[in-house]
């Protein structure tokens, strides 16, 4: 009798397993989205090779199913939303629109990535109440490096000390992103990063996506801009003493994002197609055709303090992140 219940219990609990740790190299169909990265155009004004978000396409969805595919994310469980590209402020009236509906209908963190160049204090004036991320990519202080990788304007650390000043102004969380390819891993970043004191610093190494930047018969080919892992970890290692550095190697980058495309369709790093709209089978069903590695999801620090000081949508308290923590 003891046996049966003890095979009962051990039954139970491997079903309770599966349910509240999906990532466990199953598909995320019982998983929460808590944190999706919503690339709602592919148009940019640079040219970066190592771009894993290629302009292939213009398409972008109207204002008013944006914010019904953020809905719907919210309702399933989505805490954070980030906004990237392309260059998401080349559509100032339509990022404007949907950040700002994202706290009306309480989304606990919403996040922008951009390359910086577009941003205008105007733009934060009015809509910087409802940021509580900025995400600058960054990837050298060295303008002619700039060039090499297609970031170059003439301007880049002038104007990304521009941003940080308006943050701190409008209080938002300023944030640095960089990829470490073969043409800054031997640089030294420490004076332009302590200066800049970013909340994160997130350095990626430079990843390859199939469809994307893998050949040169894509729009970017990044196979000119890998880095061996030795390499990458020098440059971290070189960075070391930075508190806010966050390293992403590809192992744990590239099945940890659940990214949504400019169709609200989730991509799939694990080499099948696109999910279906979220618009047209809903969130659920769409998330069971991609696979999201929820381990590396935490691992990477997917979930951290993300909210903008005085953020009027509460806080992730303790208690709220043993729960994000499945």
């Amino acid at each position: 009798m003891i046996s049966i219940y003890l095979a009962g219990a051990i039954f139970f609990a491997v079903l309770l397993s599966i349910f509240l740790f999906p990532g466990h190299g199953h598909s995320s169909a019982l998983c929460v989205p808590v944190s999706v990265n919503y690339h709602f155009t592919r148009k940019c004004n640079m040219t970066c090779g190592f771009c894993f978000h290629t302009a292939t396409t213009s398409d972008m969805q109207s204002t008013e199913k944006a914010m019904q595919g953020i809905k719907a994310l919210k309702d399933a469980g989505m805490r954070k939303i980030n906004f990237a590209g392309g260059e998401p402020f080349l559509y100032p009236k339509f990022l404007g629109t949907i950040i700002d509906y994202c706290k009306d209908i309480k989304v606990e963190s919403v996040s922008i990535v951009s390359n910086g160049s577009k941003v205008t204090r105007r733009f934060l004036e009015k809509h910087g109440k409802h940021i509580d991320i900025l995400a600058i990519s960054c990837d050298s202080f060295d303008e002619p490096t700039n060039i090499k990788i297609g970031r170059g304007t003439g301007n880049n650390v002038e104007q990304l000390y521009r941003v940080k000043e308006w943050c701190k102004e409008f209080g938002i969380k300023f944030k640095l992103n960089t990829v470490v390819c073969n043409l800054n891993w031997q640089e030294d970043m420490n004076k332009h990063i302590s200066a800049l004191a970013p909340f994160r610093w997130k350095c990626f190494q430079v990843l390859i996506v199939n469809g994307e930047n893998d050949s040169p018969e894509r729009l970017r080919d990044a196979t000119n801009f890998l880095i061996t892992n030795e390499q990458y970890q020098q440059f971290i290692t070189r960075h070391a003493g930075q508190k806010s550095i966050v390293p992403e190697s590809n192992r744990v980058m590239a099945k940890s994002y659940l990214i949504l495309d400019e169709y609200m369709r989730f991509l799939d790093r694990d080499g099948r197609q696109p999910s279906k709209s979220i618009l047209e089978v809903g969130v659920q069903k769409a998330l069971k055709s991609v696979f999201w590695d929820v381990e590396s999801f935490k691992e990477r620090g997917g979930i951290y303090d993300w909210q903008a000081t005085g953020s009027s949508c509460g806080s992730v308290e303790q208690s709220d992140q043993k729960e994000l923590d499945w």
